[in-house]
């Protein structure tokens, strides 16, 4: 019984990222694959600190998820032709992909995601998983794939 090549990406609702779901989507389609959409949340570092508490109805997990969903509804469409699973994942990006990525067949990130610094060519996650992913990794580059409606 041969099971279906399963292709992890991450998705945060950047640009870059939409690009990497697209590339992801394109290679699973081509192999006869599935996807695993991933998108990580923490609470944000000032949570908490020196007394000051969340907004009232702030929820980064609920956040987190509508991200997601936004993205792989703009980016797959209705009927994307590759089985598409999303998860939400509490942690750090890197963390949760890699625990994602153990037995899929590929991982796929872009280059820059919605923090760090213009210009620098990979992005702190992007750079840790090259160096500790379980499986073969791509990672794509900005303005290197289009998205549909962009």
């Amino acid at each position: 019984m041969t099971t279906m090549p399963r292709t992890v990406v991450g998705v945060d609702g950047s640009p870059a990222s939409e690009q990497a779901l697209q590339w992801a989507l394109d290679y699973a389609r081509a192999v006869g694959g599935s996807v695993h959409a991933i998108t990580a949340w923490e609470y944000p570092a000032f949570y908490g600190w020196g007394g000051a508490g969340a907004p009232d109805g702030f929820n980064p997990e609920d956040l987190a998820g509508r991200t997601l969903a936004e993205s792989v509804a703009k980016v797959a469409g209705d009927a994307p032709g590759v089985p598409v699973n999303q998860s939400v994942m509490p942690g750090n990006a890197a963390g949760a992909l890699l625990q994602a990525a153990h037995g899929a067949a590929l991982l796929v990130v872009g280059s820059r995601g919605l923090g760090g610094f213009s210009g620098v060519l990979l992005g702190s996650v992007s750079r840790h998983l090259t160096e500790h992913a379980p499986c073969p990794i791509v990672v794509v580059r900005e303005g290197q794939v289009a998205v549909p409606g962009e």
